[in-house]
């Protein structure tokens, strides 16, 4: 319901461009970490779990 407000205040008294700008500019940025992160992977350098490096089987 309080985004339906925020819709409505939004067309009624619409935002500068710039604002509209930074909007569009976060919500690309978002995107794009989540486009990297989904086709790429995550690091594991940057996991908060961290795994045992794997065990080398000696020949």
């Amino acid at each position: 319901m309080r985004m339906l407000m925020r819709m409505r205040l939004w067309a009624q008294k619409p935002k500068s461009e710039k604002q509209v700008k930074f909007l569009l500019a976060i919500i690309a940025a978002c995107l794009t970490l989540y486009a990297v992160e989904r086709w790429i992977g995550w690091p594991d350098a940057l996991s908060t779990n961290r795994t045992a490096p794997p065990t080398r089987v000696a020949d």
